[in-house]
């Protein structure tokens, strides 16, 4: 049955293929894994709790960290990055609340307003309490490096509050011989400004942090990020790093999840970033110091437009994977819609007919040799009939029947494999966009979570099976013809757990479709009638 299938619906089946094998995999195999590491993450968390309260402290440490090769430098190890709880320090900003640990680190960040918080109306934290966090200093000298994650640091102020206008705070340790310094001012945004300096203390790393652990996702990329000095982003996700990975000159780098990231940057001065492998090969980034350093910082969502109000540059902290150089552009024009009119339901709804208008050409040519193929169906049924033993003979005829009428059995399929890339970019738009979080449309609260009442996949699936019935087919197996009467279905199932956003776009671009579709039939039916009166009058 298989080998009779055309290119066109090969392609649907391997979509199907496709979705039912992530789903499964994303169910037995992903998800467990998450689940395992959340619930490790609590117990571990638990016992730093009861640590801390006993009185006591623990020295364990991590595999030693490697300098780069371009460095003369012994590797020092470090001590685990739950080693230390206490808070000296709180910075309150407009958008979050973030804790300075006694190891001059950021603990954690605690994001304000309805659009962060859980069901519980409990505030959303950032980061797992086990990952390494954002400001820790590693030094390159191993017994320096000892002493830095023994000895606390002391706060200029245990509380600063930057939510109408920026605030320094300064961090201070003081080691045998060595004063390391941070002096930070926080702006209301979340983003801040960081000179990190050891006097004495030779050269050192400073890190951005683990990523954010807020907004885990399996179908969107997580990991870390570099901006190299030529501007290419080059990304790693978690499980590819491999450890080692170093890059000079750099202009920022990004530890990121699905909708939030912590990062460095500095487009003026460049700065040189070395990954370590962390567990099963997620990617733990630190920026060489010879002794000084300044640096622009930021942890928090990962809203274009406030990255951008920061510096320019720095919407190339959002990543879309494989497609990102589609994706970028098109959301500019999402962005652009949602300006004018300042609902992100309808501004999908404006956006994919727009998508679909400038993508018409290619859809109608798909379309129209659908139809014609549909028209040479009974004939081509016949010429298999007729050549079934002779495979070469079968080819010919087939090719001389497309040739006459004019039909082109990759018209369908082609114009279909041009708008992939788009609908894929697309779909990264729409499931990575923190914009969407929150976003309100009709009776859909969070348009980034599943519709509630489930009437968007529905309608979706109903409109599949419209377009179906009105799309011109030329099944030959009667199995094939209910295989894919099926699709309409196992979509819609598919459907169900999707974003709301990313539903409604294909939902309005089935509408879209349909209308499409419908045009098309009425234009090649007054082709054939048209054809059928100059056959009559020459009669």
């Amino acid at each position: 049955m298989f080998d009779k299938l055309t290119s066109t619906h090969r392609l649907i089946l391997f979509f199907v293929v496709a979705i039912v094998f992530f789903t499964i995999y994303d169910r037995f195999v992903v998800r467990p894994q998450v689940e395992a590491k959340a619930l490790q993450a609590q117990v571990l968390e638990a016992e730093r709790q009861d640590t801390i309260e006993s009185g006591t402290t623990t020295t364990a440490t991590t595999p030693a960290f490697q300098a780069p090769a371009s460095s003369a430098t012994a590797s020092a190890p470090a001590p685990i990055s739950a080693a230390s709880g206490k808070v000296i320090a709180t910075v309150t900003t407009a958008i979050s609340r973030i804790e300075i640990d006694e190891l001059g680190r950021i603990r954690q960040v605690s994001l304000s307003g309805k659009v962060f918080e859980g069901e519980n109306s409990e505030a959303q934290t950032l980061f797992d309490p086990t990952h390494t966090r954002a400001l820790e200093i590693r030094f390159a000298d191993r017994t320096l490096n000892d002493a830095a994650f023994k000895i606390a640091y002391s706060a200029s102020a245990s509380s600063i509050n930057a939510s109408l206008s920026p605030a320094p705070l300064v961090l201070t340790q003081q080691l045998d011989g060595v004063t390391v310094t941070k002096s930070l001012v926080f702006y209301p945004d979340g983003h801040y400004d960081l000179t990190a300096s050891a006097q004495g203390g030779g050269e050192f790393y400073i890190t951005p942090g683990f990523h954010p652990n807020a907004a885990s996702d399996p179908m969107t990329v997580q990991g870390a990020l570099t901006q190299t000095a030529t501007g290419v982003i080059e990304t790693i996700a978690d499980g590819d790093a491999k450890g080692g990975e170093h890059f000079e000159g750099a202009k920022m780098v990004s530890a990121f999840d699905r909708y939030y990231a912590t990062l460095f940057y500095n487009y003026q001065t460049p700065i040189n970033v070395t990954f370590l492998k962390q567990g099963d090969g997620d990617p733990l980034a630190f920026v060489r110091v010879s002794s000084e350093i300044k640096l622009g910082g930021y942890v928090g969502p990962k809203y274009v437009a406030v990255l951008e109000s920061i510096d320019p540059q720095l919407g190339g902290a959002v990543e879309y994977g494989f497609f990102t150089f589609l994706s970028k552009p098109l959301f500019v024009v999402l962005e652009w819609i949602y300006s004018l009119v300042p609902n992100w339901g309808f501004a999908i709804v404006i956006f994919t007919v727009l998508v679909k208008i400038v993508l018409f050409p290619l859809s109608h040519k798909g379309m129209v040799s659908m139809a014609k193929l549909k028209d040479l169906a009974p004939k081509m049924k016949e010429l298999q009939e007729k050549y079934k033993d002779d495979k070469q003979k079968l080819q010919i005829h087939m090719m001389e029947l497309y040739k006459k009428h004019g039909a082109n059995p990759l018209g369908g399929c082609l114009p279909l494999i041009l708008q992939i890339p788009i609908f894929f970019a697309i779909y990264r738009v729409l499931l990575n966009a923190i914009e969407l979080k929150g976003a309100e449309w009709l009776y859909i609260g969070d348009l980034s979570l599943r519709d509630p009442f489930f009437a968007l996949p529905l309608l979706m699936g109903a409109t599949m099976y419209l377009q179906q019935r009105i799309t011109p087919s030329n099944f030959t197996d009667p199995m094939q013809e209910k295989l894919f009467k099926w699709l309409p279905v196992i979509f819609t199932a598919f459907f169900l757990m999707f974003p709301a956003g990313l539903v409604l776009y294909w939902l309005v671009n089935n509408i879209v479709s349909i209308a499409q579709q419908w045009f098309v039939n009425r234009h090649m039916e007054k082709i054939k009638l048209s054809h059928k009166e100059e056959n009559n009058e020459k009669n």
